[in-house]
């Protein structure tokens, strides 16, 4: 440990002033996080970017403090929770709902990146879609319920009213069918625990034979029959990293979701539907115009 800990020491002396140390960790390493770390390497060649197993690491307060962590999951933000000191940090794909049992208060120096879809950027393509929709109906359980105010707020942004419904119990169809009654179409939420492989047939199939459309909450759900869904694949999550890699620490926001993404759909769905469905490329222009117009 102590001979990494020199290394690191040794490299920052011999960097230039102007040269960044970015250092990707994870508790595993497979060719994916390999091909993101080498991507970003060649994106931004005048920064020392490497990878460095979790077990490998010393401790966060042992790392210089010009250096920038990234981290890619759970054990990692983990251990990086466990030491309020440390260097700049970026973890990225946290969902809300692991966010939300992180202990509290979290370094001063970490950023995290949501994996979820924007609650805003998918009731905004919801009213793209379907412009007469005035309902829009949510699932939640007891884990998900903080995030309902997120949810209401941009319903009412879009000059729409949010239906919700507590599903406690999968094999209960009643929340749903109380929702596709009372909405006009239904939001799914990022939430393992109801949108999964074992309630999506019965979620996409009970909606579509009440003709209410699915947006979200993922892209492959949208694969399986949901109509469309905001999503960032890898190109996304790199150049959002860049851009906050090229901002000073200080000015990292607590949370944040990706400001870069894309816009994923289902032709058949919507022509079994009737709705007019533009491409992916023209919802995301729109959708990014509204945020940055």
């Amino acid at each position: 440990m102590s001979r990494l800990l020199l290394f690191c020491c040794c490299l920052l002396i011999a960097l230039p002033a102007w040269t960044a140390e970015i250092i990707f960790s994870s508790s595993t390493d497979n060719p994916a996080i390999q091909a993101f770390v080498n991507e970003l390497k060649q994106r931004r060649p005048d920064d020392l970017i490497r990878f460095v197993a979790l077990k490998d690491l010393p401790e966060p307060a042992q790392l210089p403090d010009t250096s920038r962590l990234v981290l890619l999951d759970r054990p990692s933000l983990d251990w990086r929770l466990a030491d309020p000191a440390g260097p700049p940090t970026l973890a990225l794909r946290i969902s809300r709902l692991q966010a939300n049992s992180l202990p509290a208060p979290l370094p001063a120096q970490l950023s995290l990146l949501w994996s979820d879809p924007s609650p805003q950027r998918q009731m905004r393509l919801a009213r793209l879609l379907l412009p007469a929709a005035k309902r829009v109906g949510l699932l939640y359980d007891a884990n998900s319920a903080f995030l309902l105010d997120e949810y209401r707020q941009a319903a009412r942004a879009q000059g729409m009213t949010l239906v919700t419904r507590r599903w406690s119990d999968t094999r209960d169809g009643r929340p749903l069918l109380y929702l596709l009654a009372h909405s006009d179409l239904l939001l799914g939420m990022n939430n393992v625990e109801l949108f999964n492989s074992h309630t999506v047939k019965n979620l996409l199939l009970t909606s579509y034979t009440h003709q209410r459309p699915v947006i979200g909450p993922s892209a492959s759900f949208v694969q399986a029959g949901s109509l469309a869904s905001i999503y960032s694949d890898q190109s996304d999550w790199l150049d959002s990293l860049e851009e906050r890699l090229d901002q000073p620490p200080a000015s990292w926001p607590q949370s944040g979701y990706p400001s870069h993404f894309k816009v994923t759909s289902n032709p058949q769905v919507a022509r079994s539907l009737a709705i007019k469905l533009p491409s992916n490329e023209s919802l995301a222009q729109k959708l990014a115009e509204g945020e940055h117009p």
